[in-house]
Parts: structure tokens; sequence; C-alpha cells
């Protein structure tokens, strides 16, 4: 078994926080970590009716039977119980009472929120990181080949083919969770949207153009954006507001979680393939701004990514704000290093008037150039948690 960065800090939030809450989307690993965490506990899916008939006609009883603490798998599924749940917590101060899974981060928060604030600890938990994946490895993998098979863990655990199982995952996704967050009339629709964001990958969010394109209102896409979001299939990387008295844009980079997702919405089955599509800058992009961030999850931190870009057309692919600094990082996919790859981080460093970042890129040479500026493989740049 692969063992899982987020655990040390699931353990150290059970056992001071009352309720832990582990979120992230579906097929991520969080029942098998959980379940691993914590083997004295009783596991009750609520995606099982029986037992989310239970719970949501008699939820008193229902926490009465496991009052010594339980497992409770999809509990955004019975929004019912959390106001019951709250007395339960408030009534004994025993760490670690209830542990609780929720592959949709809006309903789970939103009951949290509501009812259990202070309560309950919460942490992201994603797919594989590379980190977790090639532990022992002081090598790069190869890009391409990770890109396209993404890093879910039922394609390396059960070693199902990626072209294989993100299809059915993406079918299931659609039948199950959007229906449950927004009934949705037209999935056929809806899936065109998620295709044409896959398209769009590293790319600015178009709110008109995607309406555009898709064939429905702004106000549609905005929404269907936060389903997407909530359950953890795209992230959103928000512009940083450090203007240098320059005018900024102000629309987020899409990003998908997971690379082998995107392939797969955009016909590419091989490593192949995808040396020669035109988007493999942008999910070679996505792959490594995913990793930072699952740097950042993993250990329970806040995200402090961003990215900067000025109406010129200046950018910076991430900054990293640290409170009392920014790192700015420019992440290529090139395996050779050129003087195209300084010309962002130059620019950025004159009007900050700073005197370091990263570039990230595919090769393994590395440099430390006399500007501050430090060339990286991007593997060993994760690998070092910035």
């Amino acid at each position: 078994m692969i063992k899982r960065i987020a655990a040390n800090k699931i353990s150290q939030l059970a056992s001071v926080f009352k309720s832990v809450a582990v979120t992230g989307p579906r097929q991520s690993g969080k029942t098998t970590l959980v379940k691993m965490l914590f083997p004295d506990k009783t596991y009750l899916s609520l995606e099982n009716p029986d037992i989310r008939r239970f719970a949501i006609e008699d939820p008193r009883g229902f926490l009465k039977r496991y009052e010594t603490g339980a497992i409770l798998d999809e509990v955004q599924r019975t929004p019912e119980l959390f106001s019951y749940l709250q007395e339960v917590l408030d009534t004994s101060s025993e760490p670690g009472r209830f542990i609780m899974t929720g592959s949709n981060n809006f309903l789970l928060q939103q009951n949290i929120s509501q009812t259990l604030a202070g309560r309950v600890a919460i942490l992201n938990l994603l797919p594989f990181s590379t980190t977790e994946l090639f532990s022992d490895s002081q090598t790069a993998p190869d890009e391409n080949e990770l890109i396209v098979k993404g890093l879910y863990p039922p394609v390396y655990d059960m070693n199902i083919p990626a072209e294989d199982w993100f299809p059915n995952y993406l079918r299931t996704y659609i039948d199950r969770d959007v229906r449950q967050i927004k009934n949705i009339t037209d999935l056929i629709v809806f899936e065109r949207f998620i295709r044409l964001l896959a398209g769009r990958t590293g790319q600015e969010l178009n709110l008109t153009s995607l309406a555009v394109e898709t064939g429905v209102d702004t106000k549609t896409v905005q929404s269907w954006i936060g389903i997407l979001e909530s359950s953890f299939i795209i992230y959103l990387l928000r512009p940083h507001d450090r203007n240098f008295n320059k005018t900024l844009v102000k629309r987020p980079k899409i990003y998908f979680y997971d690379t082998g997702l995107v392939c797969s919405l955009l016909g590419i089955l091989s490593a192949d393939q995808l040396q020669q599509h035109p988007l493999r800058g942008g999910l070679f992009e996505s792959l490594v701004v995913t990793e930072l961030l699952k740097n950042r999850t993993n250990v329970g931190k806040q995200v402090n990514l961003y990215y900067w870009r000025d109406k010129t057309g200046h950018e910076v692919d991430v900054i990293i704000d640290n409170g009392t600094s920014l790192l700015p990082v420019e992440i290529k996919a090139g395996k050779t290093i050129n003087t195209e790859f300084f010309k962002s981080l130059i620019y950025w460093n004159k009007l900050s008037e700073s005197e370091k970042g990263i570039i990230a890129y595919a090769g393994s040479q590395e440099e430390d150039r006399s500007n501050g500026i430090s060339v990286q493989n991007w593997f060993k740049m994760i690998k070092s948690e910035i």
C-alpha cells in the first residue's frame, strides 16, 4: 500500500479536534485511508440506502447506537444528521470521536459551517502525489506517461488502464454526483461543457466564450463551474493582486485536479499522442500546479498559490505567497534550457525589485544563475516542498 502523506496530519487533527472531516474527489483514497488510520471505529457508508434511511429517519437513535464514535463515509448525503451530531459532540470532550468523509466540498462545508464550526477539522485528500508514488526515486518519472495516466489511486492500486477507468469515472460522476448537487436536465450538454473546459486547461476562465460555445447563458456556466470546483474536478488558480502600478487581469485560470481526466476528455490515449498535442504545455503546467497544491493540502496548510498577469501580456505562471515574501515560478515543458525561459521572471524581478525565482522544466540539467533565478527539474522542485 502506498503511504499517504496526509495520514500524519489526519492523526494529529483527530488527537485534538472532536471530529475530523476528510474531503476530496471520489476515488482519491479517503475511505481506504481513514479505515486504515482508525481500525477500531465502526465504518458506515451513507451511500448505503438502509444506513442512510436510518440516519435520516431517526438521527438520535442512529447516533446513540454509535455513540462511542464511527467513520461516517459520504456524510454529505445526510445533512439532517449534522444538527444532532453537534449535540453529541458538545456532550463530550473526547477527541476524534467521529471521522467523516465527503466528496462534495460545497455540501459538506455548508453543513459544517452551519452546525459544527469549531468542532471539526477539515483536510482535503487529493489523488496520489508524485512524492507519494515515487518516494524512493531521485529521477523524475516520464512526464508524458504520467500526464496521460493521471494519479488516481485505482489506476495504480488495481492496475486499471487509464483509458478504461477515466470514461467510467466521468460517467459515474455525471450520473451520481451532478444530479445530487443540482438537477441538471441535459447531461449531454453538461458533458460537452466539461470537454470544452478540458481544452482550456491552463487558460483564463472566460464565461462568455464558454456560454456561446456550450449554448447556455453565463449564469448557467458560472453555476456549472461551481459544481465542478466543489466536487474537486477543476481548480481555479486566482490572480495575485500585487499590481506594481500595472493593470492586472481579474480572471482565474482553469486547471483540472488530474491530468489523466483531461487527456481522457481530449481523446489523448498515449504519451506519443501527447508529445505532438498542442495542449502538451498546458497539461504539463497543470501537472506541476496541482503537485504544488498537494504539497500544501497533504499537510493541512492553506493554499498559497496564485498567478500574475498584466494587461500587456506579461505573466508569471505561479506566485507562491509566503506572507512576507513572494516566490515566482515559471513552468516550461521543454527539456532544453533557453533564454526564452527567463524573460517573464526577469521582467517580474525588475518590477518587484527582487532577485529570486524558479524555472521548473522537464529537463534534468540544473542551474543557479547570478540573477537569482534557479533552473530546476520539476520533480525535484516538488520534492523539495518549496
